[in-house]
């Protein structure tokens, strides 16, 4: 009897892990963007995080779910990609916001100061529709990014589902995947030598770039 009840609990200690890990793994991605989410938020300043690093999580989480047609990985890798789609849009949602606040509160403190109260302040829009490459990914509005993903990603599915047969293809989208991936801290440094500094950005942040900098990668 006691090794019964002994079995029971080491089972639902087993599967009380297992779920943990299960957690860890589907949303550990994502938990060093939170701070840094509530920081932008809070402060009303996105500079010291650099937005191409959502473009390389998009485009490496697209195509490691793409990469599963052709090769079969573990659903919690899917969900964690799922997840981390979701969590880069909504990134790229309050970055873009804040950055267009800043931009009106910047010519509205212009036109104050040489006397031009009297005229409308406005603000150039950016669309991804006009393809003009001086703005890649500076755009005015949320939907102009959710524009491009999903012309990305429609692309990429019709290349996918024309080459799917190719062995060669689809071992070639994993390792473009990972690769993108890996160099995930590319643009965050990139930012932080435009900036000359490393304010704004969470040190949880930080030190994910810098673990995908060195080769770490998940793989599909």
């Amino acid at each position: 009897m006691e090794d019964e009840v002994f079995d029971q609990i080491v089972s639902v200690f087993n599967k009380l892990v297992s779920w943990v890990a299960a957690g860890a793994m589907v949303f550990g991605g994502v938990v060093p963007y939170i701070p840094q989410y509530r920081d932008i938020r809070r402060t009303q300043n996105a500079e010291g995080f650099s937005t191409y690093v959502c473009l390389v999580l998009l485009v490496a989480n697209i195509l490691r779910i793409l990469f599963r047609f052709g090769h079969y990985f573990e659903t919690l890798l899917l969900w964690q990609s799922i997840i981390m789609i979701a969590t880069m849009l909504i990134m790229l949602n309050l970055c873009t916001d804040v950055r267009m606040a800043t931009e009106l509160s910047t010519k509205r403190r212009s036109f104050i100061a040489t006397d031009n109260k009297d005229e409308e302040v406005r603000i150039p829009k950016r669309l991804f529709l006009d393809f003009d490459w001086n703005y890649f990914w500076s755009w005015s509005h949320f939907v102009d990014y959710v524009q491009c993903v999903v012309a990305f990603t429609l692309v990429a599915v019709y290349i996918t589902y024309l080459l799917l047969d190719s062995v060669m293809f689809v071992e070639t989208l994993g390792f473009l995947a990972v690769f993108t991936e890996a160099m995930l801290g590319t643009p965050q440094l990139y930012c932080n030598y435009q900036n000359k500094s490393t304010e704004g950005m969470r040190n949880p942040n930080r030190s994910r770039c810098k673990s995908f900098a060195s080769g770490h990668g998940d793989t599909p």
